[in-house]
């Protein structure tokens, strides 16, 4: 395989990975929440923990692909597999006299 399709089959696993530890992670908080908070909030707090509960989740989620990212990185090579996501920009050329 070229290294422009290595490149994007690790973002498209890396976002699949994303959305799953999102996915998990919404639900093991929100079973937390139902368990635990659930019986002791007061009904009109669920209007607030929901969405709480998402934005935890998806910081939650970067933590982890972060620190996944950096396990792969120690030990794979990226240069050697990938291609570059942005390159260096090219300047634009002057216009000759």
């Amino acid at each position: 395989m070229s290294k422009k399709t290595n490149t994007l089959l690790f973002i498209l696993g890396g976002t699949a990975f994303n959305i799953i530890i999102t996915l998990v992670t919404f639900i093991i908080l929100l079973a937390i929440y139902g368990r635990f908070l659930f019986p002791v909030l007061p009904e009109e707090a669920a209007s607030w923990v929901i969405p709480v509960i998402f934005i935890l989740s998806i910081a939650i989620s970067f933590l982890v692909y972060r620190v996944a990212i950096k396990i792969i990185m120690k030990k794979i090579d990226m240069e050697k597999y990938f291609d570059p996501i942005f390159g260096p920009r090219r300047r634009p050329q002057r216009p000759r006299d």
